[in-house]
């Protein structure tokens, strides 16, 4: 888990491979039942310390983003806003503006695809 809070992911620094790959690793990761979504689970999650990373869609809410973002500053769990719902809707085949990666090795390999270019 990171030690501190950050915002990673910027969607015009970062690569269109690194991008897709993120996106796919969320995919699978739905699949195996490593993620959780929606904002009572999400913030469950967080508080439960089962979250390893946060993807706020960048066109969601502003109230909503300011709890989570408090929330994973608190918590000491990275947040990526680098994607908006609709990729992350159609990455999961679900609609949701905010889901956590709750397994250790997905979150590593998309921190590291999020941070590297």
């Amino acid at each position: 888990m990171p030690t501190t809070s950050k915002l990673v992911g910027n969607s015009l620094r970062m690569s269109r491979n690194n991008q897709e790959q993120v996106l796919s690793l969320l995919g699978l990761a739905r699949r195996a039942g490593q993620l959780v979504s929606g904002e009572s689970t999400v913030i469950q999650a967080i508080r439960n310390g089962e979250a390893q990373l946060v993807f706020f869609a960048s066109d969601g809410g502003s109230a909503t983003e300011k709890k989570v973002a408090d929330k994973c500053h608190y918590y000491h769990i990275a947040l990526v806003t680098a994607y908006d719902a609709d990729q992350l809707s159609q990455a999961i085949g679900a609609k949701r503006k905010l889901i956590a990666v709750t397994q250790p090795g997905f979150a590593k390999k998309m921190t590291s695809l999020l941070t590297n270019n």
